[in-house]
Order: C-alpha cells, then structure tokens, then sequence
C-alpha cells in the first residue's frame, strides 16, 4: 500500500512542478521560481521514497535477519538533505534579485496557476500524511511534512505577490523568496534530525513505551520481575527486548508460557512489534 502511494507522489510532484513552472514564466517572479525549484525537490525526493519503499518490504534474509524497514529512513534523511539544497538555491536566486525586482506581464495569470498547484499539493499531502501515520512509514510522514511546507510557501508567495502588485513595491518578490528559503531551511532541518534520530536507533515515543508496559505487565505473572525493557522504532517495526525474572525452580516450560503470553500482549498492544524476552533465575532479581 505505500507504495502505490508513492508511485502516485511522483505523478502529483511532477504534475505540480509544471504548473509552477508555466506560474514562473508568466510573471517572472523569482518567488515563484523559488517555489517551482522547491518542487523539482519534491519530484526527486518523492522517487527516492518510491524505490525506498520497495526495498523496505523486501522480507528479512540471511544478510538481513531483521529485513529492510531501515531503508525508508535512508529515503528521509536523502529528502532532508534535498531540502536543504533546495533552500540554498532559493536564497541564492532571492539575493540575486534583490537589486533590480522584476515581474513579467501576465502576474495575474501566473498567480492563478500557482494557487491551483498549491490546492493540488494539500490535498495530496494530507493524503500521505494520513497514510504515513496509519503505516507508521518514515518515507510517507516525511515526504507529507515537506509538501504541507510547500503549500504553506505557496500561499505565503501568492499573498505577497497580490501585495507587491497592489502597492507596486516589486522589493516585496525577492524578500519573500528569502522568508520562503529560511521556511524551507527550517523544514529541512527537522525532516533530517527526525531521520537521523531513526537510524540511530532512538526510543519509541512515551505513548508507545507506556502501552508495552501495560501488556507486560498484563501478561507476565507469575513471574517475579520485568527489568530492562527496551524498545526501538525501525520504520513501521517496533523491537522490544526485556529481562524476565522466575522462581528458581519453575520449569522451562512454564516459563516460555509467560514469554508466550507477554509476546501475544505486546503484539496485541502493538501489532507491528517484535518482542525478546530473555529468562533469568531469581538470583537476577534488581
């Protein structure tokens, strides 16, 4: 399923950046070349996302006894890095301009068609975001988060081109492609330091770890203790590991009946997880 979503991402981002690229021509405005340069981005990042996706639902291998789910942050952290490129260019031709503003001479026209590439965009992203959130897929989120950044320029750039057309300060154009470069720096920023945190391998959120210690807890008598629970979020998995302390003399059997039943709870709490409990004697108590 995300991947047919991001297969269509791809076809929406390169749809977009037309419509922005014909908006640019019309009015020359290098507001609105900076919002088309942030789209050719989009396009880039939303193959990226395709392709990671695919690799991420490859099944675990010899090679890769816990699959492939990282390469959907390997996709976020390529896209925040576009970002930040992309912000670059955007400040660069925003500077370049600064001296001499110019706008071409269908504005009007150029501005209608950027406000439909922006409603086009919205749409598509709070589609991916939903879709993000219900697959927990990195890939998804983050492309989702950079195209809500995109509308947000958008709109920013059409209210202050219909502002410089109304009082005829044209200053206005370059300035706002400055503010719309910092936005995109900003939303760079954050999809890269979400990615990095993923591949490092960083908790999973308090409202997770607290459902995962409702389910042990639900499912782990008659043993004397749960010590040591961990849990890490790989794209959609969820790993968690704990110690389970036993009487000294309950019997092997005994005791993978209660790991049975705390993996079936965690699983139940959270189905995309994969408990390891490891059983020690009540000498291990802490």
């Amino acid at each position: 399923m995300p991947q047919k979503f991001a297969l269509w991402s791809i076809l929406v981002a390169l749809a977009v950046f037309a419509l922005k690229l014909v908006a640019w021509r019309w009015t020359g405005s290098v507001a609105l070349l900076s919002d088309a340069l942030e789209s050719i981005v989009n396009v880039v990042a939303a193959m990226i996302a395709y392709f990671a996706l695919r690799l991420a639902a490859k099944p675990a291998d010899a090679g890769h006894p816990f699959g492939h789910s990282k390469a959907e942050y390997l996709s976020a952290v390529a896209e925040g890095a576009m970002i930040l490129l992309a912000a670059v260019l955007v400040l660069r031709e925003a500077i370049a301009a600064l001296p001499a503003p110019t706008l071409g001479e269908a504005p009007a026209a150029g501005i209608a068609i950027n406000v439909v590439a922006a409603l086009v965009n919205g749409g598509w992203a709070l589609v991916l975001l939903r879709v993000g959130r219900a697959r927990r897929s990195p890939a998804l989120a983050a492309s989702a988060r950079h195209i809500l950044a995109d509308v947000l320029t958008s709109a920013g750039v059409v209210a202050g081109l219909l502002l410089a057309l109304a009082t005829g300060w044209l200053i206005l154009d370059p300035l706002l492609a400055i503010l719309v470069g910092l936005h995109i720096l900003r939303e760079g920023w954050h999809v890269l330091s979400d990615s990095v945190d993923g591949l490092m391998d960083a908790s999973v959120d308090d409202e997770e770890l607290a459902l995962i210690e409702a389910a042990v807890a639900s499912a782990s008598e008659p043993a004397l203790q749960v010590h040591d629970l961990r849990a890490r979020r790989s794209a959609s998995v969820v790993f968690v590991e704990m110690h389970l302390v036993v009487p000294k003399r309950m019997s092997v059997g005994e005791a993978h009946d209660i790991c049975d039943r705390i993996e079936e709870a965690v699983t139940a709490a959270l189905p995309a997880a994969r408990a390891t409990v490891h059983v020690e004697p009540e000498s291990e108590l802490v």
